[in-house]
This record gives C-alpha cells, structure tokens and sequence, in this order.
C-alpha cells in the first residue's frame, strides 16, 4: 500500500516490514555462514575472503531490489518510487550489513590478531548464535516460556546450519 508524506504506515505494515526485514537478516546470516564456511576451506587468503564476503553481500542486496522492483512493477505497472522504494531499501540493507562480522573478523586475521581460518570460523560461530537467539527471541514472543523458547533457537540454529552447510557443500 502507497503512502503520501500526511499518512503513517499501520501497525500491521510496520510489523509486516520489521519481519520481511528481519527475514532478509536471517536469509543473509545463513548464506554467510556458508560462504565463510567455505572460505575458510579453501586457500582464498585474506583479500580474496574479504572480496568474497563483501561481493557475496553486494550481490546478494543488488538481487533482492532487482526481484523486489520486478515484482512491484509487475504488479502495480510502475517503478516502486517514494515510500514503496524506501521500504525496499529498508528491508533489504540488512543483506549488506551482513558482511561486516565477517569483515571485521577477516580484517583482525589481516593484522595478525588471529588466522584466516579462526577469523571466518568466529564468524560462522557469531551467525550460528545469531541465528540462535533470533529463535529464542521468536519463542518468547509466541509465549511458549523460556524452554520452549530455548528449544525454539536450537531448531532455528540448527536447521540454519543444515542449510548453510547445503549451501556450502553446493559451492554457493
């Protein structure tokens, strides 16, 4: 729904924006734990898994508005412009912050801190967490108390991993 400058989103398009958003966030976590998975695999040195990481995430950005746009134009037989733009961009920028764990880790490994393979496994582990507590979050919020919760993040960790791993074993 098109909004002018007078109007507010509902509370229903808000919260319908915040979880496409966090969608986004969750998409991006998994497919760069593959990706830093994978790297730390192969022997792509720290400006190669650096390049990696952050085309990965550029790619996968620059997709999401080509399909969003697609599909708006499809739909509505014009370009999303004004708050229909905005909001593509709101909900997708978190498919380009998802580099930045992943590069600051890459970037400790460059200065010697820690190695490559340590740097992109710490990666991976804060996308598992991540991942994790998104579920436990969702549980709580469901009211199912904090075992159901608990249980809710470890499906939500695991099923990330799974996939992740899939993703990975494919070489994506």
């Amino acid at each position: 729904m098109a909004h002018d400058r007078r109007t507010r989103p509902s509370a229903e398009e808000t919260a319908g924006t915040l979880a496409d958003r966090l969608k986004e966030r969750i998409y991006a976590t998994i497919t760069m734990i593959a990706v830093v998975v994978g790297l730390s695999l192969s022997d792509a040195g720290t400006v190669g898994a650096l390049a990696t990481v952050l085309t990965t995430a550029l790619g996968l950005w620059l997709a999401a508005l080509v399909a969003d746009q697609q599909a708006h134009r499809t739909v509505h037989r014009h370009l999303a412009t004004g708050h229909d733009l905005r909001r593509m961009l709101y909900v997708s920028s978190p498919l380009l912050s998802c580099a930045a764990g992943p590069a600051v880790m890459i970037a400790l490994a460059a200065l010697d801190v820690l190695s490559l393979s340590a740097a992109l496994m710490t990666a991976a582990g804060v996308g598992i967490a991540s991942l994790f507590a998104w579920g436990c979050a969702g549980g709580l919020r469901m009211g199912g108390g904090v075992l159901l919760a608990v249980l809710a993040g470890l499906v939500d960790a695991v099923i990330g991993v799974a996939v992740a791993l899939v993703k990975a074993a494919a070489g994506h």
